[in-house]
């Protein structure tokens, strides 16, 4: 029997992080990097993907790998792919992590609001958020089903099980039709990784591949004391995440700690969903 430490060990195992060089990006990679994988960070930001992973490389004594890739792109995404087999000889998990997060909590955002939002930026959104989330588990799914075994994680949110509170992000002295808004897309999208994890988690049981969804809530990244406050009073715990707080979440995700769940969404939101 493994001792408990045991199922959470990632030990030569190879985890592809999809917007690894973003906030909560990094720290999958370093979650993986802890527990003694081998994180690969792909990101379209070329000089930053190198960057971070040569930093995890060297402050965690692990291998690593940063790439630019296009995750729009199967083309891409299936280079990546032939790469990172060529460097290591597998891939073993896969976090859909890359998303395009608009900020809309400060200034005049009149193009977030429904009525105004554009199909470009709608497009460009699904496209990164959901159809590179497909590519990624189709291209890095395949070779784990080839070998019968992997993880997929899903980062989506709690906006995925909630609607935003437009109220939060109110501008006084702005006219109602011109108030910024989170945009539609990232509920739409955030709810659909959902049930791509469902699918996914059924199509490839007989794999052994688990898939599931982590649901984060709002993390700390500078907003404005205004913002916070407006947020966290919709947060029991009164505050939002800190960025490395979710590391111990993804870690069980994806090591055998977890091994009989799939299909599943783990929500670590601050108890913002139970009100």
């Amino acid at each position: 029997m493994n001792k408990l430490p045991d199922i959470f060990s990632l030990d030569g195992k190879v985890a592809v992080i999809t917007g690894g060089a973003g906030l909560l990006g990094v720290k999958h990679a370093e979650a993986i990097a802890q527990a003694g994988g081998i994180p690969v960070i792909i990101d379209i930001n070329e000089a930053k993907t190198v960057k971070e992973a040569a930093r995890i490389e060297k402050k965690y004594v692990c291998k690593a790998l940063g790439l630019k890739v296009d995750i729009t792109s199967k083309t891409d995404v299936e280079k990546a792919a032939h790469k990172i087999i060529d460097s290591f000889g597998r891939i073993d998990i896969l976090i859909n992590n890359a998303a395009n997060n608009p900020k809309v909590e400060d200034g005049n955002k009149a193009w977030s609001r429904f009525e105004n939002f554009s199909l470009d930026i709608w497009n460009n959104d699904i496209a990164v958020g959901l159809t590179g989330a497909f590519i990624c588990s189709q291209v890095f799914g395949a070779v784990m089903a080839e070998k019968r075994e992997g993880v997929i994680l899903n980062i989506v949110s709690d906006l995925a099980l909630i609607a935003p509170d437009q109220r939060i992000y109110k501008t006084e002295g702005v006219a109602d039709d011109k108030q910024p808004v989170k945009p539609v897309t990232y509920s739409v999208i955030k709810s659909a990784l959902i049930g791509l994890t469902k699918y996914l988690a059924t199509y490839w049981a007989d794999k052994n591949i688990r898939v599931n969804a982590l649901v984060p809530g709002g993390v700390e990244n500078d907003q404005t004391q205004e913002f916070v406050k407006k947020l966290t009073n919709l947060i029991p715990m009164g505050r939002m995440a800190r960025s490395d707080e979710y590391k111990g979440a993804v870690l069980f995700l994806v090591s055998d700690a977890s091994s009989y769940m799939t299909g599943s969404s783990l929500v670590i939101d601050g108890g913002r969903t139970c009100w």
